[in-house]
């Protein structure tokens, strides 16, 4: 929302300006000829169209969108942060009752942090829309891999969302400088038009340099992402084949640009701590001695010497847990990888009843940490999807999965939602809610195709 200012607040505004700086101020206002002409200062929130209309514009566009995504990431409280509260990774640790209802899977729809998230994610996806506009008319000898980049971040960001938000979500877009209003999408519809959106980019993508390989395989693991949410799970390991481990798309950070939000949000400020086997179905994310989701106890040695020397979390009255893999600021986070590739590959062995197959997929992937011994197969089917569920959880812990993850053992394996998120009685007090998911934000209700902004439903 930008902040208008009127001619009266201009004229207050000079009037303070001259009480404040006497004779130089009254200097300044004689060269204006109305007050408000000192205040007529070009927005930076806005970019006029012809700005960007070359190449060098077009290339701003697309830079401009990654920057977007990195926000709509780990470079902001987002999905990663909030998704892990809702589900059982992250464990609320301040006094805001935003944050507390995710926590309790009690959400409203006016949820400022809800809206925050959802916003920068579409600012991200509209901003790299528009990118492959430009470069397609002002760049068009452009690598291809730069407009693919731009299909896997209007998927990505459309993806993520439908594996957070219920039912109902909606999609604008802008054309000729004006809003063009969607209309609300089914679960389904969504991750069919973020297929849509990566199948449009993995073509793209033509050359074999270190960029056209990266965002290959990112693309290709999104689809196979996309695919398992479909219920397609052979097609989603085809897709997927192939994709080394050693594969990461990173989202990078520092100190004097955008931190590690993950990192801030843990570490610094206290108001996130790692779960333990929260609401009695929650894993021992925070207790399992994993090196995947290394931890220590905020004030002990290993935690000093991260600088978290504070024992409590932000409330002050129960203990931190920090998440040790983003030890400063500046720490990447990889927001998809190779290993996600093989833990698409063992679902869909599993699901096509070759547990052992999906096993050994399973530990050749944790054979690449050293020191995490290989694991045996469990006793019965249902232990046998436990167990694939646990190592994707440690696998991308924090990494904006998890809700999507708890949804499909929902949805496609007909588990019951209070066997599945945390249940019971809050650590705060008072019982966990029935969310599976966030509703649909109150400010879509000033889009008029939006049915009042309502879900569809709130089933996962």
């Amino acid at each position: 929302m930008r902040a208008y200012i009127t001619q009266q607040t201009a004229r207050a505004h000079v009037r303070v300006l001259v009480r404040r700086t006497g004779v130089v101020a009254l200097g300044l206002l004689a060269s204006c000829s109305t007050a408000t002409e000192i205040l007529e200062v070009k927005d930076p929130d806005i970019v006029n169209p012809a700005d960007v209309q070359s190449i060098a514009g077009a290339n701003a566009v697309r830079l401009g969108a990654l920057a977007r995504l990195n926000s709509a990431t780990s470079g902001d409280e987002s999905l990663f942060l909030l998704g892990g509260l809702l589900s059982d990774e992250w464990i609320n640790g301040d006094s805001f009752i935003a944050r507390q209802e995710i926590d309790q899977r009690t959400i409203t729809r006016e949820n400022t942090f809800l809206t925050a998230a959802n916003r920068v994610l579409h600012r991200a996806r509209l901003s790299a829309e528009q990118a492959v506009s430009l470069l397609t008319e002002f760049n068009a000898a452009a690598p291809g891999w730069q407009v693919a980049e731009m299909f896997f971040v209007q998927a990505y960001t459309i993806n993520i969302m439908a594996e957070h938000y219920c039912s109902g979500l909606v999609f604008s877009s802008i054309v000729d400088g004006v809003e063009q209003y969607g209309a609300p999408l089914t679960t389904t519809a969504t991750f069919e038009r973020a297929l849509a959106l990566v199948d449009q980019g993995i073509p793209r993508v033509t050359g074999t340099t270190a960029d056209d390989v990266r965002v290959r395989n990112a693309l290709r693991v999104l689809r196979g992402r996309i695919l398992v949410n479909l219920n397609r799970h052979a097609d989603a390991a085809t897709a997927v084949a192939g994709v080394p481990n050693s594969f990461t798309y990173n989202m990078l950070h520092a100190a004097t640009a955008t931190s590690n939000q993950i990192w801030t949000f843990n570490s610094l400020s206290r108001r996130y701590s790692v779960s333990v086997s929260e609401g009695t179905n929650g894993l021992n994310f925070g207790s399992a001695s994993d090196p995947r989701v290394p931890v220590c106890q905020g004030g002990d040695v290993a935690c000093r010497a991260l600088g978290v020397t504070l024992a409590t979390r932000d409330d002050l009255l129960r203990p931190i847990i920090i998440a040790a893999a983003w030890p400063v600021r500046e720490t990447p986070v990889a927001i998809t990888n190779g290993i996600e590739a093989r833990m698409i590959e063992a679902e869909a062995q599993l699901k096509a009843g070759s547990a052992a197959t999906a096993l050994a997929t399973l530990n050749a992937a944790r054979a690449t940490v050293p020191g995490l011994a290989p694991l045996t197969l469990a006793a019965t089917p249902a232990a046998q999807l436990d167990q694939l569920f646990r190592e994707r959880a440690f696998w991308s812990f924090g990494r904006g999965y998890r809700t999507g993850d708890l949804r499909r053992l929902i949805r496609q394996y007909q588990r019951p939602a209070n066997t599945v998120f945390p249940t019971g009685t809050w650590h705060k007090g008072g019982n966990y809610g029935v969310d599976v998911n966030f509703p649909i934000p109150q400010a879509e209700q000033n889009n008029p195709n939006a049915a009042g902004a309502a879900c569809i439903d709130r089933n996962a």
